[in-house]
């Protein structure tokens, strides 16, 4: 939803200092309580190399405005691509929200900046999100969001960065939401957002949230391979009805882009 940053490491590095971000004042992450987060939990697990073709197909499904407003321009299919094969999963994170066929539905990445381009009391990292058009309006962008910051934290990061079109309304009301301060230049916006240092708790509930998300995603894996043996043995009606069963389940919508690449 957002364009990767046009600014070097040190013009950033310029921009922010520790507990001192946009006006002056310490802007901590604004945190729902708990029984809010559990009630409205997303499994988001994190994405791998093996993943570069799931990553591409979902952001290959995006239409001409959610590209143009994810990259800052409208990147072409071979740009697209382009920017999948130089993901750097050592340096950075990518984290991704499944279906219950294991599409990607909603994915960001937290870009870290090369190693010794920023001091260590300055540690930063950007934000970027998307979200299929069709699981838009559930909180996934939140979601992701707000799990980019536990991950960050925990990283000893001091910021979050980004860097988004003006117009681009849902990312910048993200920012907003959760503290961040968001300065205009004309057709850009870019947001901060200081982050507190990790403690025993956050750590905590990254773990949890690992776990959990494993969890999940080892089950509509089951579960996709059981629709698989039963549509093939008894038909595709019988199939049908296990779909039927998981519709309880807020998290396991369908789409179009099913997968049936079998990698975790």
């Amino acid at each position: 939803m957002e364009t990767p940053s046009r600014h070097a490491p040190s013009d950033l590095v310029a921009e922010f200092q520790p507990g001192r971000i946009g006006d002056g004042k310490p802007t901590p992450p604004k945190k729902q309580p708990l029984y809010e987060r559990l009630w409205t939990w997303v499994p988001i697990r994190a994405l791998a190399p093996r993943h570069r073709d799931r990553i591409a197909e979902h952001l290959l499904s995006l239409g001409p405005q959610d590209v143009y407003l994810r990259f800052g321009y409208l990147a072409s299919p071979a740009q697209i691509r382009k920017y999948v094969d130089m993901l750097d999963f050592e340096r950075d994170e990518v984290f991704g929200v499944f279906n219950r066929h294991l599409a990607l539905i909603a994915m960001a990445h937290l870009a870290y900046p090369p190693s010794g381009t920023v001091p260590a009391s300055n540690r930063m990292a950007e934000f970027g999100v998307s979200v299929l058009p069709s699981r838009r309006g559930r909180g996934y962008g939140s979601q992701l969001f707000d799990h980019a910051v536990l991950h960050a934290r925990n990283r000893d990061v001091h910021a979050l960065f980004i860097h988004a079109l003006s117009e681009n309304d849902a990312m910048l009301k993200i920012a907003r939401r959760a503290g961040a301060v968001v300065k205009r230049h004309a057709n850009e916006s870019e947001a901060w957002l200081a982050l507190p240092g990790d403690n025993l708790a956050s750590h905590l509930e990254e773990a949890f949230a690992e776990q959990a998300a494993e969890l999940n995603y080892r089950f509509k894996q089951r579960a996709r391979d059981l629709r698989h043996l039963l549509e093939s043995t008894w038909g595709k009606s019988t199939a049908d009805n296990l779909d039927d069963a998981q519709d309880f389940n807020p998290d396991l919508p369908t789409t179009s882009a099913g997968s049936t690449d079998k990698k975790a």
